[in-house]
C-alpha cells in the first residue's frame, strides 16, 4: 500500500472534496443597494473589494423581502391539516360523553 495517496484506499477517493463554485464574475454590485455603499466609500477614497461576495443576497429568490403575511401563512396549511387529523383521532378514540351532565 505504499505509494497510494491518502483517500484512494477503500474507495474513499470518489471526488467529495471537489466543490464546483459559481463564476465570481456573475455577481455585479451595480443595481443593488451595495452600489450606493461603494459610491459612498469611493467619496472617501475607499473601496470594498469583498462587496461582490454579498451581491447574491440581492439576486434571485433572495431579492424578494419576506412579508409578515408570509411568515404567518408559511406553515398554516400543514399546521391546520395536523390539527384536523389530531382532532379526528381524539374524537374517534375519546368520544364526548352524552350523559347531559357536567363531569
Amino acid at each position: 500500500m505504499s505509494g497510494m495517496a491518502h483517500g484512494s484506499e477503500h474507495g474513499h477517493g470518489h471526488g467529495h472534496g471537489q466543490t464546483e463554485l459559481p463564476d465570481y464574475r456573475q455577481w455585479k454590485v451595480e443595481g443593488t443597494p451595495l452600489e450606493d455603499v461603494q459610491k459612498r466609500l469611493a467619496k472617501r477614497g475607499l473601496r470594498d473589494p469583498w462587496a461582490r461576495n454579498e451581491v447574491w443576497r440581492y439576486m434571485g429568490g433572495y431579492a424578494k423581502p419576506v412579508t409578515l403575511m408570509e411568515i404567518f401563512t408559511r406553515g398554516l396549511k400543514w399546521g391546520f391539516g395536523a390539527f384536523v387529523i389530531a382532532l379526528g383521532i381524539e374524537y374517534t378514540l375519546f368520544p364526548p360523553k352524552k350523559n347531559g351532565g357536567h363531569h
